[in-house]
């Protein structure tokens, strides 16, 4: 267990998902917050910037893309890591979140311990 307490933002509007995942890294020594969709996500990240953000791409309203677009223009969260984790294998998608500076792009199903792997070495906890 690491006891980091590094903030990781969750954005996902499926509930199961996003409580679980929040759970885990809990578990593991992180502080989780999670947000229901992107507005609310991007106040939270505004109100209190987090160490790392974990966002879906496909949500009702405003999706992943428009997330990362506007966190990345408020100098307060442009430069934290940001994840999607999403169901959307299309690598077009990928490449945009890329190019909108997304720092991975992980498809759901996905394994946990990775997952906590990639934000570990995000966060430089792990070499």
């Amino acid at each position: 267990m690491r006891n980091c307490q590094k903030k990781v933002l969750v954005i996902d509007d499926e509930a199961a998902i996003r409580d679980n995942v929040c759970r885990f890294l809990e578990l593991e020594g992180y502080l989780a917050v999670g947000a229901a969709d992107g507005a609310k996500g991007i106040a939270e990240a505004l109100r209190s910037p987090p160490d790392l953000v974990l966002c879906d791409l496909m949500m009702p309203g405003m999706d992943g893309f428009g997330v990362l677009t506007r966190l990345r223009a408020e100098p307060a969260t442009a430069a934290v890591p940001f994840i999607f984790l999403t169901a959307s294998a299309v690598p077009e998608n990928a490449t945009t979140g890329f190019k909108l500076g997304a720092n991975e792009y992980i498809t759901k199903p996905f394994s946990l311990p990775v997952l906590c792997t990639v934000i570990a070495q995000r966060l430089g906890l792990e070499s």
